[in-house]
């Protein structure tokens, strides 16, 4: 199928899915969120691809994460069912996703990266969750998932400060599992696709199975739940709406705590 925010290309049992609005750092809006969204639905039910390799277009951004000038400027529409990147709430998917981080990957963009099951970084990929410093909060999956695959209190110090991560200290804490020269990426990313692809794809659904039951049993999808009531009450505040001008109009915001 053809995309219009998303390009995909199948490389034998290998799904190359691209997040592709370079000209916004891959930043993503309520159109886009459906189209990946249908991309995962495709890769879910097709017997014929077991591995999915994710990226963004253009050397500086994996994703820049919530387009919020299409927010401001008053575009319309919600993510789907599934979440942000229709990853974010989707809990059933027994496929590998592998990510390949090329450039920054702010917010959103570090949610999505976190979706993934092996995370593969550019040495001069960056991370962070900066919502705080514009009066949101990690609400895709960020403050859950960060948690959960790091020790809670390095996780606890990114999310309240916002600060910026390298590639070579998200290994050290452990959400990136290697990190490449940047031209050296994709051939690392496919290469670790070939390895998962060389094992049983019964046994990787298997494991995921598992993997998707601990989620559960750790009530993650209600920690999502929560999340979403939690951002409905933040949107109510002065200090989001400060925070997403300020962020637009490329000023420090003034933060009044109502």
């Amino acid at each position: 199928m053809s995309y219009e925010f998303v390009s995909t290309e199948r490389q034998g049992q290998i799904l190359i899915v691209t997040m592709n609005r370079p000209e916004v750092y891959n930043a993503m809006h309520a159109p886009m969120h459906h189209e990946m969204s249908q991309v995962w639905d495709e890769f879910a039910k097709d017997p014929d691809l077991w591995v999915a390799v994710l990226t963004g277009a253009g050397e500086k951004a994996f994703s820049a994460g919530n387009d919020l000038k299409y927010t401001a400027q008053g575009g319309k529409g919600t993510p789907p069912p599934t979440g942000f990147a229709g990853l974010s709430t989707r809990f059933d998917l027994e496929k590998p996703i592998i990510g390949a981080v090329n450039g920054f990957a702010m917010g959103g963009g570090f949610e999505t990266a976190l979706c993934c099951d092996i995370l593969i970084a550019a040495d001069s990929a960056t991370f962070a969750l900066p919502e705080v410093k514009v009066g949101l909060f990690a609400a895709a999956g960020g403050v859950q998932r960060l948690s959960r695959q790091i020790g809670r209190k390095a996780a606890v110090e990114m999310m309240l400060t916002g600060r910026h991560v390298g590639a070579a200290e998200g290994k050290e804490l452990g959400f990136v599992n290697a990190v490449v020269p940047g031209d050296k990426l994709m051939d690392a990313a496919m290469e670790k696709a070939q390895e998962l692809c060389a094992v049983s794809p019964s046994s990787i659904k298997a494991t995921k199975r598992i993997l998707n039951g601990m989620d559960e049993l750790e009530r993650l999808e209600a920690a999502m739940q929560q999340s979403k009531q939690v951002m409905s009450e933040l949107r109510n505040t002065e200090d989001f709406r400060e925070g997403v001008n300020a962020f637009v109009e490329k000023r420090k915001p003034e933060w009044k705590n109502r």
